[in-house]
C-alpha cells in the first residue's frame, strides 16, 4: 500500500544530521552492520567504526544524549542513502514527544547559530546548560569576574549545534554544563557570515555544509535575503570599546554602559527571533519613525515596544548610533561613514547615547527592567 492509499510514510532523519551521527543512529537503532553501512555510504568500514565509537563516547554530553534520544524514533535504514532524491527540505518530519529537535531545519539552525556562535567567540564566553531548564544562556565573564548574560538559546538549537560539533563541553557531569565554541564552530560562523555578505552583494551561492548537507541555496530556503546591514563580527563593538582606555587610564566604556547596550541588544534579538526576521528596521534606518508592532508573540511585541520607546527618547543621531552599533553590530567606522560624521567621532557619540539610554531605562523600567522570555 502506498502513502497515497492511506499509509503514512516512515519518518526520516532531518537532512542536517551529520553523517557520523546518522551512521551511529542507523547502526544502534536498526542493527545494520558496520560493513553494510560502509558499503551504502561508499566509505571504509574503519571510518564508520570510528564514527560509531566516537558518538558512543559522547553520550555523556547532555545535549548530545538528548539529541540522539529525540532522533532515535526517526531512524530507518533508508537514512544512509544520501542521493538527491532523498534530501528535500520540504519533507515533514514527525515530532516526537521527547523533544522537537527533529523538527528543526538547516535554515533555522544557521540563523540561530550566527547569533550564538558570535557571542561564544567573545573572550570569556560560555554556553551554560542547566539540566532542569528548557533554555540555555550565553554568559560572558568580564575581567572583574562579573557574569554578563549576552544571549538566550533554545535547547533544541543547542542540541543541534553540539551534534554538529560546533560546541563542546569538557566537563559534562556537573549540574550546569558549560560549552565552548570549537574550531568547527568558528569555521561555521565564517562560512555563514560569508554567505550573508554574498547575498547582500547579490551573488548566488550554494550552501556547502561540512557535515554533508551540500548543495542547498539557503537564500531560497529562508524565503528572503537578510538586510545588507546585518553583519556578524566575532565581537560586539561595545566589547572592543570597553577594552580601550581614556586619558585617565580608565575604560572608555564602563561596565554599566556596556550592560545597557547589551540590554538593548537582547530586546532586539527577542524581536528578531519572535518575528522571524519580519520586523521592519529599514524605515527607521532611512530616517523615518519606527513603526509599532501589535501582531506577534507577546515577548517579541513587548521587546519591540521597549526599543521603540528608547529610540524615541534618544532622538535622531543618538538613536541611530545605538541601533547600528548595539543591534545591527556595525563597526564605528562604517557607522561614521553612513551617518556622515567625522572620523573617530562615533565612539564619543556612542558613549553619550549609552549614557542617555541608561537614564531612560532607570526612569522607565528600573535598574534591571522586566523579566524577558
Amino acid at each position: 500500500m502506498t502513502a497515497s492509499q492511506g499509509q503514512t510514510a516512515s519518518p526520516r532523519l532531518p537532512v542536517w544530521v551529520p553523517d557520523a551521527a546518522r551512521h551511529y543512529l542507523v547502526h544502534t537503532e536498526t542493527g545494520l552492520s558496520i560493513r553494510a553501512l560502509a558499503r551504502a555510504s561508499d566509505c571504509h568500514p574503519s571510518t564508520v567504526l570510528r564514527q560509531v565509537r566516537r558518538f558512543e563516547g559522547r553520550r555523556d554530553d547532555p545535549l548530545i544524549d538528548a539529541a540522539l534520544r529525540a532522533l532515535s524514533s526517526q531512524v530507518s535504514a533508508r537514512d544512509i542513502l544520501r542521493d538527491g532524491k532523498t534530501k528535500t527540505m520540504n519533507m515533514q518530519y514527525i515530532k516526537t514527544d521527547t523533544h522537537q529537535t527533529v523538527g528543526l531545519t538547516q535554515a533555522q539552525i544557521d540563523q540561530e547559530a550566527k547569533r550564538v556562535l558570535r557571542r561564544l567567540c567573545e573572550q570569556g564566553a560560555v554556553l551554560a546548560v542547566a539540566r532542569e531548564m528548557e533554555t540555555a544562556v550565553v554568559v560572558r565573564v568580564t575581567r572583574e569576574g562579573e557574569q554578563v548574560r549576552t544571549a538566550v538559546v533554545e535547547r533544541e538549537i543547542a542540541q543541534a549545534m553540539a551534534l554538529k560539533d560546533w560546541i563542546t563541553c569538557p566537563e559534562p557531569d556537573g549540574r550546569i554544563a558549560r560549552y565552548f565554541i570549537t574550531n568547527n564552530g568558528r569555521a561555521a560562523l565564517r562560512r555563514l557570515t560569508a554567505q550573508d555578505e554574498n547575498r547582500a552583494s547579490g551573488f548566488a551561492e550554494r550552501h556547502d555544509d561540512p557535515n554533508g548537507d551540500a548543495g542547498w541555496n539557503i537564500a531560497a530556503i529562508e524565503g528572503a535575503s537578510r538586510p545588507a546591514y546585518r553583519v556578524y563580527p566575532t565581537e560586539s563593538p561595545l566589547v572592543g570599546l570597553a577594552r580601550r582606555k581614556d586619558r585617565d587610564g580608565k575604560p572608555f566604556l564602563p561596565r554599566d554602559l556596556v550592560a545597557v547596550g547589551e540590554r538593548l541588544r537582547e530586546d532586539y534579538e527577542l524581536v528578531e527571533v519572535g518575528m522571524g526576521g519580519d520586523a521592519n528596521w529599514e524605515e527607521f534606518k532611512n530616517g523615518g519613525a519606527l513603526a509599532a508592532i501589535t501582531d506577534g508573540p507577546k515577548g517579541a511585541v513587548a521587546a519591540h515596544g521597549r526599543i521603540k520607546d528608547a529610540l524615541a527618547d534618544l532622538g535622531p543621531g543618538l538613536a541611530d548610533v545605538v541601533l547600528r552599533c548595539c543591534c545591527f553590530l556595525e563597526g564605528l567606522e562604517q557607522t561614521e561613514k553612513k551617518m556622515g560624521w567625522s572620523a573617530r567621532s562615533g565612539k564619543i557619540v556612542l558613549r553619550i547615547a549609552l549614557q542617555r539610554l541608561k537614564r531612560h531605562y532607570e526612569e522607565t523600567l528600573g535598574r534591571y527592567g522586566p523579566m524577558i522570555g
